[in-house]
């Protein structure tokens, strides 16, 4: 497996959309085009099966060093409500475009930090939205909460509002850890919250677990999984640190790459605590998930309705998602939009009645049918080559994948491209096969995060 490791440890994409955002071409691309785009997903799908709607709240207290997202740092709580005037107002904007009231089926407040904001903030922004829109008779919604400030209050309140998933960001509990990343939280807090939740009735709990952060050690990824065991959360995000010190507006600054693992460490902190997660009882679920059997993510992986989006795993799918606030990407299934990242920008256009949008991609044929296998792999570490749908000629892939089969990660039949339990760890390497964007123009190295 070492050998492996250091083979296939490249830059590559998680393909949380394809195409991915560094090849979107944003030349042929315009706000008329993609509006024309989400209005035909809206009318294709909104009475069968409602939306998704994904709301970026992007203020927190502190920085975390190994966060790559978008975020403002700030402990000026007069903040909040100007900005969720805003999400509110461009939530307007969609609206107007839309020839019916949306149903909403999946909800998610991420961030930065969601319970930055107060509980009652929170609710009135709730409130707000579904004032212009339903709820679809089998919704879900979730929300990402910090350990450290994610009381009762928010969790009583959401819960009122019809939230039943919630995922908390553990990363490690090792305090040298911490302290380099800047995210210092005790295990007694994340106790408390996850108790707290579980008593309320929230029905799927979750934690986050990074591997590969500075002066981690495989012993640290034990502590923290034989911790993570006396609380039993449903579900787990178990992936690999992304290093992208070159990205602006990260902190990842704070050490140095000396203080990283290797390649071969990292791949030995996910071996150890994959095994021990299976050993307490969680099943891999798509790429760096596991869950109970109880979870609906577990159920969604079996009954192969799993589906991946910006807003990561979710056991149902919608075919249009909507993404309200700065940095935000929306989803029509025939394009990508994201919002500009400034949260000035983003206010001074919405108060100028402009949907908000700075980039995106309208998907070709070609775009969308690769899209389905890449997700296929994604979710169910298989896909079924159709030599009716492909615009391409199939020999390319299946010539890209030759190495990887014969290294036991693929098996390759006429019609079918299987990932092995050898090759689950490189799920992204056999999804970069499929990419014409990545066969047409190799990309600038420091585009992407290392793939192990």
């Amino acid at each position: 497996m070492c050998s492996l490791v250091q083979k296939y440890n490249i830059p590559g994409p998680r393909y949380t959309s394809y195409p991915t955002v560094p090849f979107w071409n944003i030349e042929t691309f315009s706000g008329k085009k993609w509006e024309a785009s989400l209005i035909k997903s809206f009318k294709e799908s909104n009475s069968s099966e409602g939306i998704s709607l994904y709301i970026h709240l992007p203020f927190c207290e502190s920085m975390c060093t190994f966060c790559g997202c978008h975020k403002r740092i700030t402990k000026r709580h007069e903040v909040e409500e100007p900005y969720i005037e805003t999400v509110l107002k461009e939530w307007s904007l969609y609206c107007n475009l839309l020839p019916e009231k949306p149903i909403i089926k999946e909800l998610h407040l991420g961030g930065g930090t969601p319970t930055f904001f107060s509980a009652e903030n929170l609710k009135y922004l709730i409130n707000e939205i579904f004032k212009k829109a339903n709820k679809a008779d089998k919704y879900e919604f979730s929300f990402e909460g910090h350990p450290n400030n994610t009381s009762e209050e928010h969790l009583q309140t959401l819960f009122d509002l019809g939230f039943r998933r919630v995922s908390f960001g553990v990363q490690d509990y090792n305090e040298k850890v911490q302290k380099a990343i800047h995210r210092i939280q005790s295990f007694e807090n994340v106790k408390k919250v996850t108790e707290a939740a579980r008593r309320i009735g929230y029905t799927s709990i979750g934690h986050d677990i990074i591997f590969g952060l500075p002066h981690q050690t495989i012993d640290d990824v034990e502590a923290t999984i034989l911790k993570t065991k006396s609380l039993m959360p449903d579900r787990l995000a178990f992936y690999s640190y992304a290093h992208v010190p070159w990205m602006p507006g990260n902190g990842q600054r704070g050490y140095k790459d000396a203080d990283l693992p290797s390649a071969e460490d990292k791949r030995n902190q996910y071996e150890k605590g994959k095994l021990l997660l299976a050993e307490v009882g969680y099943h891999e679920t798509g790429m760096d998930h596991f869950a109970l059997k109880n979870d609906s993510l577990f159920k969604a992986m079996e009954t192969k309705t799993l589906h991946r989006n910006f807003m990561g795993y979710t056991a149902s799918k919608t075919q249009l998602m909507i993404g309200l606030g700065a940095s935000s990407i929306s989803d029509s299934w025939y394009g990508f939009a994201q919002n500009v990242k400034s949260i000035e920008e983003y206010q001074h256009l919405v108060e100028s009645n402009i949907i908000p949008i700075y980039r995106g991609h309208i998907l070709s044929d070609e775009d969308t049918i690769i899209r389905k296998h890449i997700l296929n792999l994604m979710c169910r570490f298989y896909t079924i080559l159709s030599k009716n749908d492909l615009t391409f000629n199939t020999s390319v892939i299946v010539e890209k994948l030759r190495e990887l089969e014969s290294d036991g990660l693929v098996n390759i039949t006429e019609d079918k491209i299987k990932i092995t339990e050898k090759g689950k760890p490189f799920v992204r390497n056999v999804a970069m096969a499929f990419d014409m964007y990545l066969h047409k123009k190799e990309p600038n190295k420091k585009l992407f995060s290392m793939t192990i």
